[in-house]
């Protein structure tokens, strides 16, 4: 697990963060929690509930929109972390940052952070926020049948959409962006060794 933990920081380090700035759209962040149990790693993701204003039902990481008490936007997704699942900022190992991306349902511009969890853990989940806690291998991620891509034509670009299905879920938007960003960086990460 340290050499694993060692290689992604370096690898999220080395890589430019694609920042978006936009001034009309609302700054958001997320975590991408990942932790090691019996001999592979997981993320975890939170299903949303019915009841919250954006983003009904799907899956997601912990996160949400910036607030100037923050004072960063790595601050908000600890913040919200906490919020939302109970783990707090002491918790949590920031291993990097990935790119930047704009949730196309909604007018966020969302920054992901990737972070070492401590498992097991209690979680305290919001249960107004959160129906449901979501663990998915990463090896289930990367097997040839989770992922489905399509191309669609917004505005005068051609963009890939990404749909990873796991037990009847499926993780799509911006979480697959992230999702996929991600996993790409761990693919290589671990081919290395």
């Amino acid at each position: 697990m340290k050499v694993m933990k060692q290689r992604l920081r370096q690898a999220l380090s080395r890589r430019q963060k694609r920042h978006i700035v936009d001034a009309s759209r609302v700054s958001s962040a997320v975590l991408l929690p990942i932790y090691y149990e019996q001999g592979q790693y997981y993320i975890l993701f939170t299903k949303r509930t019915e009841q919250v204003k954006e983003h009904k039902g799907q899956i997601s990481f912990p996160g949400g929109a910036y607030e100037e008490k923050d004072g960063t936007l790595i601050n908000t997704a600890l913040r919200e972390c906490a919020e939302e699942i109970g783990l707090t900022a002491d918790e949590v190992e920031i291993l990097g940052e990935l790119d930047d991306q704009v949730s196309r349902t909604s007018n966020y511009i969302i920054s992901p952070f990737v972070a070492l969890i401590p498992w097991p853990h209690p979680l305290k989940v919001d249960h107004w926020e959160v129906e449901e806690i979501i663990q998915v291998p990463i090896s289930a991620l990367l097997g040839k049948d989770c992922l489905r891509q399509e191309t669609e034509i917004i505005g005068d670009e051609a963009v890939t959409l990404y749909f990873y299905h796991y037990q009847g879920q499926i993780i799509w938007g911006a979480t697959a962006r992230i999702l996929n960003q991600f996993l790409d960086i761990y693919s290589q990460v671990m081919s290395d060794q």
